[in-house]
């Protein structure tokens, strides 16, 4: 009776913890990013390319000129550029560009592009502009206009030097300007992107996360979860690869819903199937193509490096896959060696565990369709 009610004390715990974490997922994943670049004449330039509707959303709640809910009328690129414009000081509260801890006033342009659609979203391109202090030393970043992690891209004169994962409103690591003009060998480069893959999955990927630990759950046998594993590894793999070369392309609008979506269905099948069938690891291999084209979108953000392209795109997919293996890993030593071959493991842990994944990744799947 004892071991019931601590079960149940640990996993009201872990749905409060996933869903505060799911809670600070946002609707406009994989539409804003950011590039630095530093130029010999001693001058920056840094372009912000985000959502322009959502933008204009915000900024009109915190200027209270927002429309009654329901009547939020279909802006051309026309009008949502003179809104940026009209809003620019209150835009300029929430960003932060500063050298050795001292902000600075960039010059700012807006302009807006694309078609708004189902799957796409009109882009607001924001140029910021302005003259490197003299013998400054770092520089640092803050941007909170999104609630999403989104990669801080930096440059010397167009070769692309660091990228940073941030969330909304998080200051960047300080940046030693004096590093700029060092450049990376193939190692340094293997070392970043394998980082970057590994971040991407542990621990900024949740939803990834819970997609692994769906396919570790039902499973009891160790080759059940390799073959699992290696499919999803594999077809995702082959996506990613399509997506960065450009043969294939979808939108972070589809997908990201999607693969809300597979989450959800590997999650309730745990609790309706008490065995593996034979078929799951061809369904888990659809799922990988669609997880591989969401691992495309953050690395497109991120950007490859002309010189390094493969070596970058090789150690990103390694990264992930580490990322992978550390979840499964995490998992087995928590409860898998001790728990799966009990008689109540499927009773107190798959199902419970699955019906918290499952209700996560719904709310993911309203979260990202509708908000």
């Amino acid at each position: 009776m004892k071991s019931r009610c601590v079960f149940s004390i640990v996993w009201c715990v872990a749905a409060a913890v996933l869903f505060c974490c799911a809670s600070l997922e946002a609707h406009e994943i994989g539409t804003t990013r950011v590039t630095v670049n530093f130029q010999q004449s001693a001058t920056y330039d840094i372009e912000v390319v985000t959502d322009a509707t959502a933008l204009i959303e915000k900024l009109e709640t915190l200027s209270g000129t927002m429309p009654p809910y329901g009547t939020t009328p279909v802006r051309s690129n026309a009008e949502l550029q003179t809104l940026l414009q009209r809003y620019d000081d209150l835009f300029r509260r929430r960003l932060v560009v500063a050298f050795d801890g001292t902000a600075v006033q960039p010059s700012i342009g807006y302009a807006v592009s694309g078609v708004s659609t189902a799957t796409e979203c009109q882009a607001a391109t924001i140029k910021l502009k302005g003259e490197i202090p003299k013998d400054a030393h770092q520089f640092e970043w803050t941007y909170s206009w999104t609630f999403a992690t989104y990669s801080l891209t930096t440059q010397a004169d167009g070769a692309m030097q660091t990228t940073e994962w941030l969330e909304g409103g998080q200051r960047s690591a300080p940046l030693l300007l004096a590093k700029l003009s060092r450049p990376r060998t193939r190692l340094q480069i293997a070392l970043q992107y394998l980082a970057l893959g590994f971040t991407h999955i542990v621990p900024k990927g949740l939803d990834h996360m819970l997609f692994v630990l769906g396919i570790f759950l039902i499973s009891r046998r160790t080759k059940q979860i390799l073959a699992q594993v290696s499919a999803f590894t594999i077809a995702h793999s082959i996506t990613l690869a399509l997506s960065v070369y450009g043969i294939v392309s979808v939108s972070p609008r589809v997908v990201e819903p999607m693969i809300a979506v597979s989450i959800a269905y590997i999650a309730i099948e745990n609790i309706c199937m008490s065995e593996l069938k034979p078929w799951r690891v061809a369904l888990v291999f659809a799922f990988g193509l669609l997880h591989g084209m969401g691992f495309a979108g953050a690395l497109k953000e991120l950007g490859l490096p002309r010189s390094e392209f493969v070596t970058a795109l090789l150690t990103f997919n390694l990264g992930v896959e580490a990322g992978q293996l550390a979840v499964i890993g995490a998992a087995f030593v928590a409860m898998g060696w001790y728990c799966s071959r009990r008689a109540w493991y499927r009773r107190i842990i798959v199902v419970p565990a699955s019906a918290v994944i499952a209700c996560v990744a719904v709310y993911w799947t309203v979260q990202r369709l509708y908000l």
